[in-house]
């Protein structure tokens, strides 16, 4: 296997439609950490066929996972063009730019999940408006990518800040879904066990599988949790664009026992891509993690590489993700392919409802 020559940072492997994970874990007989995890080994380029609950068993005492507990909010919601025509507008985080604006992605109705407007056949424009459910509208102002488009949001009167915005979409929007799942699931299918602070338009799936049980088993072997925040934007199953700006914190007691972890001789491991941008995005010049907060609109790279993390937790990604050149710059691409090619082989699940990939440093 090779990289392949098209897309930022694809990989020579096919995965079929059939290894899509089309409902939740739980609606498959499985617990949430039922799940299979394929483990993969930098140093010697091993790798294990394990399953989710067996995580405790394969960290060291002493070894920090840090987790994403940004809340899935249902982003989702149905719109009217001015010539009657529906659409579905995707928000992209319940939390506006500093200049008040919103990202969102237009989407054409279809039996069960919306479908990807390609460029060129979107009703999308400057100055469209875009009629919501409870007196609510939408204005786009400008396109951010051909996709993405900032718009101007107008509430119902009194509704009005993030928690506003949240609220709204807690009556009206429903759960960001895509064509391989195979019908609509409540809001907290999408929501991991950290979920605490609401405000991505997708889960931070890779935290998924964690259940109370493997927290508490994780504290008894010595393994160390600690949180961050990013909250996630839309994803682009089809256009496979590289991450965007998005809004995230570091706080102050995980930037410092990051650093007292990786003095010690232990390993810090990130649980999602979310928690490497948002860790990666609060590095010093010197090299340090310090406590951060704002927009980041870092991509993380092979070329750049990784400065906080020692290793990922991650779901599988379609292989022309550009998600892949970070999973580079943390893996080396040898394990890479090597991880990619067994899980087709193995027949493991993709997306947010599938199976996950342990990338560790040895």
């Amino acid at each position: 296997m090779s990289v392949a020559t098209e897309g930022p940072g694809a990989l020579d492997v096919s995965v079929p439609p059939e290894l899509s994970a089309r409902a939740p874990a739980e609606a498959r007989g499985l617990t949430r950490d039922g799940v299979r995890m394929l483990v993969g080994h930098r140093d010697t380029l091993d790798t294990e066929h394990r399953y989710f609950h067996e995580l405790p068993e394969l960290l060291r005492p002493g070894d920090l996972l840090v987790v994403n507990n940004s809340a899935t909010v249902p982003a989702a919601l149905p719109g009217r063009l001015p010539a009657g025509g529906a659409v579905v507008l995707h928000l992209s985080t319940a939390r506006p730019d500093p200049l008040g604006h919103h990202l969102v992605e237009l989407r054409r109705p279809a039996a069960g999940a919306a479908e990807y407007f390609p460029p060129g056949s979107s009703p999308a424009r400057a100055g469209l408006r875009i009629e919501l459910p409870g007196g609510a509208r939408a204005e786009l102002t400008a396109p951010h990518t051909p996709r993405l488009w900032h718009a101007r949001l107008a509430l119902p009167d009194g509704v009005d800040g993030v928690d506003g915005v949240i609220g709204y979409l807690g009556r009206y929007g429903r759960a960001i879904r895509y064509g391989y799942v195979d019908r609509e699931w409540p809001i907290e299918a999408y929501r991991t066990v950290f979920a605490a602070e609401p405000g991505s338009s997708e889960m931070p799936s890779a935290a998924r599988p964690f259940t109370a049980g493997t927290v508490a088993r994780l504290a008894a072997r010595g393994i160390l949790v600690a949180p961050v925040t990013l909250h996630t934007g839309v994803a682009s199953p089809e256009a496979h664009e590289t991450p965007y700006a998005e809004r995230f914190l570091v706080p102050a007691a995980t930037a410092g026992l990051v650093g007292h972890v990786r003095a010690g001789g232990g390993r810090v491991i990130a649980v999602g891509t979310t928690v490497v941008r948002a860790l990666e995005s609060a590095v010093a010049p010197d090299g340090r993690l310090r406590p951060a907060a704002g927009w980041t609109e870092l991509v993380v790279t092979p070329e750049r590489g990784v400065r906080a993390v020692d290793g990922l937790l991650t779901g599988w990604h379609e292989p022309q993700a550009s998600h892949l050149l970070m999973l580079a710059a943390v893996a080396g691409l040898p394990l890479l392919e090597r991880c990619y090619a067994e899980a087709v082989a193995g027949r493991y699940l993709w997306h947010e409802f599938g199976d996950v990939n342990l990338l560790l440093p040895d």
